[in-house]
């Protein structure tokens, strides 16, 4: 094979990686050869075990699987106490401290600055509670994403937990599907609002309906007689959605309808043909939205349908969400994310949090499992907005519950910027970004907040980070995203931006369109207050940003958004990825930028 990292996977892969992994931790991270490093740190990733970046050898991020967003009761104060006890590095960053989560875009956390030698430690009490890091990254189908209040919103058209379920043990759990061409993402919405982004998803399932004849089928999914036949509830199929590397794609349709009872059958179908037919050499053409372009809706579908799935194939169906608002950027009433208090079908009702980038201190993190367990029942549930929701409250608690100290922090109703926020790892830890981007984020989230006005009927702008081109940030769908790169200013290297514009998800997602290049980090808040003030002054009544961005001009959105020097200080504009920790004391040993440890 021509490609280094299939070699390395064809010769141990999946669940045989685990025991290698105790091995090392028993002899330690300075057993593994030097020059085999590269191999070890490929296939660690699948057991959600990720060498930090390159100055941080001995020290890893660990990434947890949980289905849906999904934390039963015990397992989110598990996971804080492992942070707490776990989670502390060398040098202690200046916005958050030591020993924190992250909560992730896929409704998952990640851990940091965990040592090899602990990580026995730290699954037997993961374990315990049923929580797990295997298939959380490398070349696999990574954590399923769905509605994140799946089984309990009152608006819920149909319930996914039971194909969740199925997703998780049998396909994901099958370690002859683990070795993918590569990372693989399978989400499932059956709320209205799309919380699961299924046209940025590999394989997406939307929820539609359709008249079938009775001869056609005999699934057993929720249905309505409708004249000669049956009027079923299942989903719509799409494919090769993603973001990154410059290309982002929207997930196609596939034509396909399916019932709750097929939908297993043709969500297995897809990933046991790409696992055959992807592209396993070039690394950069390889992800499921370029097998799409390559090879189109029609071809997979024949395919699908001759060699992969058992039954005819049954065209797509009418969508049936009244509304899709979830991240779309448009005027209509519907949850635009899973902050505030929503009623549950059941009567209770749910309550999500504003984490600011997603950060979450271990003690925090302890003290909402409490919450949790003192209004609701236990639950946590995550969304891909990085936030956490408390279900299962009783509505004669929700006052109570909304006046506890750390919701005061982790508002349910925060300003529209740290609402709107999302920020992925950055340098601090991964090899492949090139800006540091959670601590800056949160310095200019004050600055914008204290200096910016938005117009008194915008209660979100959504603002995304990433590091690099991978887009984990998912700039690429944010009213403004940022792009990590590096310029020089004054004769010196420095960390900068490219500044996107007008993405969004919904009914018809977009992404944005970059209007300014390598912007010094410490003049892209000015540029953002001066786009911002120009929406403000010449939107049209009740305009959103998205839908005034995609009115104006791409060459009137860069003049616009014109870059300056203001009162906001970076917190390491030139640091230009040098150290081995964007927070270092001066001095100190450079980076190997050669090595990337991370993944997109």
């Amino acid at each position: 094979m021509g490609n280094k990292k299939e070699e390395w996977k064809s010769e141990l892969y999946g669940d045989e990686v685990r025991e290698k992994i105790l091995e090392f931790a028993e002899t330690g991270f300075e057993s593994i050869p030097e020059d085999e490093r590269d191999a070890w740190f490929t296939r660690f990733k699948f057991w959600g075990v990720f060498h930090q970046r390159s100055g941080q050898e001995g020290y890893f991020m660990m990434r947890l699987t949980n289905a849906n967003g999904i934390l039963e009761p015990d397992q989110l104060r598990a996971i804080a106490e492992v942070a707490r006890d776990y989670a502390s590095g060398p040098v202690s960053n200046p916005e958050f401290g030591d020993s924190w989560i992250d909560l992730t875009t896929r409704q998952s956390i990640q851990l940091h600055w965990i040592k090899l030698e602990d990580i026995p430690e730290i699954w037997e009490k993961l374990e315990s509670v049923g929580v797990t890091t295997r298939s959380s990254g490398g070349d696999t189908m990574r954590n399923i994403s769905g509605s994140p209040v799946a089984g309990k919103d009152a608006d819920e058209v149909i319930d996914t937990l039971p194909l969740l379920e199925r997703f998780q043990e049998e396909i994901r759990g099958d370690d002859d599907l683990c070795n993918m061409p590569r990372k693989f993402n399978i989400s499932i919405s059956g709320t209205p609002e799309g919380g699961a982004q299924d046209a940025i998803n590999d394989i997406g399932l939307e929820p539609a309906r359709k008249e079938v004849d009775s001869v056609e089928g005999t699934s057993t999914g929720s249905r309505t007689e409708s004249g000669d036949g049956e009027e079923m509830l299942g989903f719509n199929v799409r494919v090769g959605g993603g973001l990154g590397g410059r290309e982002p794609r929207v997930a196609r349709p596939l034509d396909v309808f399916v019932t709750p009872d097929e939908a297993y059958d043709v969500v297995r179908g897809f990933v046991e043909l790409y696992h055959a037919h992807g592209d396993r050499q070039v690394r950069a053409k390889n992800r499921s939205r370029f097998f799409v372009d390559d090879h189109g809706t029609e071809w997979i579908r024949d395919l699908l349908d001759e060699e992969y799935v058992d039954a005819d194939l049954r065209t797509a169906g009418e969508d049936i969400r009244d509304g899709y608002t979830y991240n779309a950027g448009t005027p209509e009433d519907g949850k635009k994310d899973f902050t505030g208090v929503h009623e549950q079908g059941d009567g209770k009702r749910y309550v999500g949090l504003s984490v600011a980038v997603g950060r979450l201190p271990a003690e925090e993190a302890i003290d909402l499992a409490d919450l949790a367990d003192e209004y609701g029942s236990g639950e946590v549930r995550l969304t891909r907005r990085q936030n956490p929701i408390i279900v299962d409250v009783d509505p004669d608690r929700v006052d109570e519950l909304l006046a506890e100290p750390l919701l005061a922090k982790h508002r349910p109703e925060p300003n529209p910027f740290v609402r709107g926020a999302m920020a992925c790892t950055g340098t601090e830890f991964c090899s492949l970004a090139l800006v540091e981007t959670k601590a800056r984020t949160a310095a200019m989230l004050r600055w914008l907040r204290d200096n910016v006005d938005l117009p008194d009927d915008v209660d979100q702008l959504k603002i995304h980070f990433s590091g690099c081109t991978a887009d984990c940030g998912q700039a690429n769908t944010a009213d403004i995203g940022l792009l990590g790169m590096r310029a020089r200013k004054d004769g010196e290297m420095v960390e900068a931006v490219d500044i996107g514009v007008g993405g969004g998800m919904g009914e018809e997602p977009s992404f944005v369109e970059y209007v300014q290049q390598r912007v010094p980090a410490d003049e892209a808040p000015g540029a953002i207050r001066n786009l911002i003030e120009a929406f403000a002054e010449r939107r049209e009544p009740g305009q959103t940003f998205r839908e005034w961005a995609d009115a104006t001009d791409d060459e009137t959105l860069g003049a616009l958004c014109e870059p300056e020097e203001t009162d906001y200080a970076d917190p390491s504009l030139t640091d230009a990825k040098q150290s081995w920790y964007p927070f270092a004391e001066e001095g100190t040993t450079a980076a190997n930028p050669e090595v990337a440890s991370s993944d997109d």
